[in-house]
């Protein structure tokens, strides 16, 4: 019985902290969008590719999912990837404009 009283709680407390670490991608700021040249601007949408594909890798099933599930049904893994996903979207959004804007 004790064994329960401390396994539960430790089992609780890793769940807590299983939300997985999605990479983010931040929104062009207007300084940058200023600064940045055609190379720096393919540049990087190659970087904001590559954060997308990190993103996906990240959201594979693995034992964060499971722990993440038990803490709170996945809710918090799920919230965290499309919240990544909206803002690398943004950014690759932001950088096609500026490209088509100032590449030609």
């Amino acid at each position: 019985m004790k064994k329960i009283a401390v396994i539960i709680p430790f089992v609780l407390l890793l769940s807590a902290c299983a939300t997985k670490q999605y990479p983010q991608a931040a929104a062009v700021s207007g300084e940058e969008s200023v600064l940045m040249n055609c190379h720096d601007i393919k540049t990087e949408i190659a970087k904001t590719r590559s954060i997308q594909q990190e993103i996906e890798k990240t959201g594979q099933f693995d034992g964060k999912t499971v722990l993440g599930f038990m803490g709170d049904f996945g809710i918090g893994n799920g919230i965290a990837k499309d919240d990544a996903r909206a803002k690398a979207t943004v950014r690759l959004s932001q950088l096609t404009a500026l490209q088509e804007k100032n590449c030609r």
